[in-house]
């Protein structure tokens, strides 16, 4: 990415990451009524007579406060609490994105660690939870340690404990596999900060002989004889001074079984791990750089189990493992406190899921053939599904046996559907189809390359490795594009002029004449016909000199889809194509169809819909929920556009017996489960969650895909083009640069199982 596109993403389409929703109607007098005055007393008196109901009647349970000063952000040092909020705004979007907690972004200009301490203390009653963030050591220790004390709600500084607790987890599934026992160990620890100290009580937390322990910080071996009376009681770093003497971390990592770098990089040489205890740890967290570069400690020590912060190598330590995961099973305890127990539930649920099978999609999402337990793969990777069902309540668990909790879980059952609840899949399922197709790129025609968000999207596919592009447009003005917008990475895509290229010209034509010969198209015909790059680019996927074809931003639906039919045609199972929205909501993800296709389809073409649509919602490892919507419900009005799609769910589920659907009914009632249990007990939908609607008519489909997005606020994916012989999918007209590459990473996967 460059700068641009970096401040241009936090600019637009509105400045900032966050927004707040209501989450009750305000629709009517008598809404503004119950929420503000007068029945907003109600819930005020309840809190007032009982505090803890603060939890039932406002957001409080749900809500966390990210907090920082500035004075010590990740690769940027002491910036100032201002310039510190996009970076807290992402933490707050992690929070929601991973685990469904929503986040005040709290930047306080405050370097006096009192002052900062009594302004966080004050802001309590608001909050369910504190995330203390990017505050500089030492005073980073005193500032937690206060706020707990004062606070009875759960106060994390991230940095210290978040990074403690994954690695605490790597420590524990490392030790299992070369059979070390954790209280033998000896451990070597450079970096006495905020991560440094937390890690490290934290490892002796979980069994680690403290006086097997040598720490070193910048100012070289942590001793004993350097504490004055005053900083034994408050500096954190006296819990591991030693009265050993080594004149260098060289000499301490002699025979030592555990390396744990928070420091800097490049602060130890390969050759000094050549005398650590067989099977040594390296832990080198420093990021970018690590203490000692992967391949440099892999080539030193061969039998090595190697942990770093970054994502390029294996067992990456991330925060992101724990902090949304750690505070939602807090917060739905109402947790007074994160103790030590709970830290310690996370790590161990982090260590028990890494040993478990590894699901396909993570496999896919990360590019790797085969992903199991082993010296490469520790720990969880950050995009697994599992990590919220696993830690959430492994967390809450040791909230209540604790003692730090409210309240109490009772049914584990529903309480794990209920966290699924609360993170959609949306945003899930476009990463899942960029990395698949990352795993094996293809090559895709860009049709309208002389666009510039459309040279833009091919860029980014390129540079991500998602597909080869291949350019189709004016040459001149893809290379003023190119110069103008300093776009890089397209050196090596084939870039053609249709008007010019009267060689390929001529042999797509002949391609299209040997089609179309005895439906009024003429050799000469078939040969200008290539002119118009939606035909010579579906020449190209026709004739196999490209795997894919993408077209539509600039020109209308049907003329990017009647050179796709009349050159590519459709599957030889398929009687018609169909088109499909993908469309993300706060409520969860939907698959909408047909929505750009069929203009009224009959219960053939629906039940040829059906089925496609239900195909295509498979390609997300998502088992479609299928209702066929009408105006009517079970047969409420006569209509023939009722009995249509009666008589379509009959047939489809003829076709399809492994299908889940039902039919004629209404939106509201499909998406409404007490609605539709209390009226309609006997629907096959009735305890299950539908996730794919098919609409008798294009008419209503395009309607309600497109009111979806502007006045519901859901974000489009698509249109997916379904029941090609090849891949080809149509842009939605005007399409974003992200629309286009998430378009272009399906066709891509298309061409995979092709």
């Amino acid at each position: 990415m460059t700068r641009e596109e970096a401040l241009q993403y936090h600019m637009s389409p509105r400045p900032g990451k966050l927004e707040i929703v209501p989450t009750k109607p305000l629709s009517t007098q008598y809404d503004l009524s119950l929420a503000y005055s007068p029945g907003v007393a109600e819930p005020c008196r309840a809190i007032a007579a009982n505090p803890d109901d603060a939890y039932r009647y406002t957001a409080k349970g749900n809500l966390v406060a990210v907090v920082t000063n500035g004075s010590a952000v990740l690769g940027l040092g002491n910036i100032g609490a201002q310039a510190a909020k996009p970076v807290m705004e992402g933490k707050a979007v992690l929070f929601k994105r991973f685990a469904g907690v929503d986040v005040y972004d709290i930047e306080l200009d405050c370097d006096d660690p009192d002052e900062l301490i009594r302004t966080v203390a004050a802001l309590e009653p608001t909050f369910g939870g504190i995330n203390l963030e990017d505050i500089k050591a030492p005073e980073c220790f005193y500032v937690e340690r206060e706020l707990k004390a004062r606070c009875d709600i759960p106060v994390m500084h991230d940095d210290q404990h978040g990074t403690a607790i994954i690695t605490g987890a790597a420590l524990l599934n490392a030790l299992s596999l070369v059979g070390k026992k954790i209280d033998h160990i000896r451990l070597v620890v450079v970096g006495a900060g905020a991560a440094g100290i937390a890690c490290t009580e934290f490892f002796v937390a979980l069994g680690v002989d403290r006086k097997k322990i040598t720490m070193f910080d910048k100012e070289g071996l942590v001793r004993l004889a350097d504490f004055t009376e005053e900083q034994k009681q408050d500096d954190p770093r006296f819990a591991f001074a030693t009265d050993r003497d080594f004149s260098s971390i060289e000499e301490a990592l002699h025979n030592a079984d555990v390396f744990l770098g928070v420091s800097a990089a490049g602060v130890i040489e390969p050759s000094a791990l050549e005398a650590m205890a067989r099977n040594p740890l390296i832990f080198a967290l420093a990021n970018p750089d690590p203490e000692v570069a992967y391949e440099a400690a892999r080539e030193a020590r061969p039998d090595a189990i190697i942990a770093t912060g970054r994502s390029d190598y294996p067992n990456q330590i991330n925060n992101v493992l724990c902090f949304p995961f750690l505070f939602r099973g807090a917060l739905d305890v109402g947790a007074r406190e994160i103790n030590n127990a709970m830290k310690i539930a996370a790590a161990q649920a982090l260590a028990r899921l890494a040993r478990e099978p590894v699901p396909e999609m993570v496999h896919r999402a990360y590019s790797a053939s085969e992903i199991s337990f082993g010296r490469d793969y520790l720990i969880p990777k950050p995009l697994d599904p599992r990590l919220l069902t696993a830690i959430a309540p492994a967390v809450a668990k040791a909230a209540m046996e604790s003692g730090a909790a409210r309240y109490a879980v009772t049914d584990w059952e529903h309480y794990e559907a209920d966290l699924l609840s609360r993170v959609g899949i949306g945003q899930k399922l476009v990463v899942e189809i960029i990395n698949q197709a990352r795993r094996e790129p293809r090559r895709v025609v860009f049709a309208e390359a002389d666009d510039y968000e459309v040279l833009k999207a091919a860029e980014m596919v390129a540079e991500q490795g998602i597909a080869q592009p291949i350019l189709l447009g004016r040459l001149k003005t893809i290379e003023e594009l190119i110069r103008a917008n300093g776009i890089r990475g397209l050196e090596n895509a084939p870039t053609i002029d249709p008007l010019t290229e009267h060689d390929l010209a001529s042999r797509y034509g002949e391609i299209l004449f040997k089609k179309r010969q005895r439906k009024g198209v003429t050799e000469g015909d078939a040969v200008r016909l290539m002119r118009d790059r939606n035909y010579f680019g579906a020449a190209m996927v026709e004739a196999g000199d490209a795997d894919a074809v993408v077209s539509g931003r600039t020109k209308e639906y049907p003329k990017v889809i009647r050179p796709a039919l009349e050159l590519i045609g459709t599957a030889e199972d398929v009687r018609r194509v169909a088109g499909m929205y993908i469309v993300n909501t706060r409520r969860g993800t939907y698959f909408f169809a047909d929505t750009t296709v069929n203009l009224d389809p009959g219960v053939d073409d629906l039940v040829d819909i059906i089925g496609l649509t239900a195909k295509t919602v498979r390609v997300f490892n998502i088992e479609p929920c299928v209702a066929v919507l009408s105006f009517s419900n079970f047969g409420s009005t006569r209509s023939g556009q009722a009995e249509k799609c009666k008589e379509a769910v009959a047939r489809a589920r003829e076709r399809y017996p492994d299908l889940i659907i039902d039919g004629e009914i209404q939106a509201n009632v499909a998406l409404d489960p007490y609605l539709l249990e209390h009226n309609y007990p006997f629907s096959t939908l009735v305890g299950r969650t539908v996730n794919t609607l098919i609409f008798p008519s294009l008419e209503a489909g395009n309607i309600a895909y497109k009111l979806m997005g502007e006045l519901g606020g859901a974000e489009l994916i698509g249109p997916v083009l379904m029941g090609m012989q090849k891949p080809v999918q149509v842009l939605q007209l005007g399409a974003s640069v992200r629309e286009i590459v998430a378009i272009v990473a399906l066709a891509v996967v298309e061409a995979q199982r092709r």
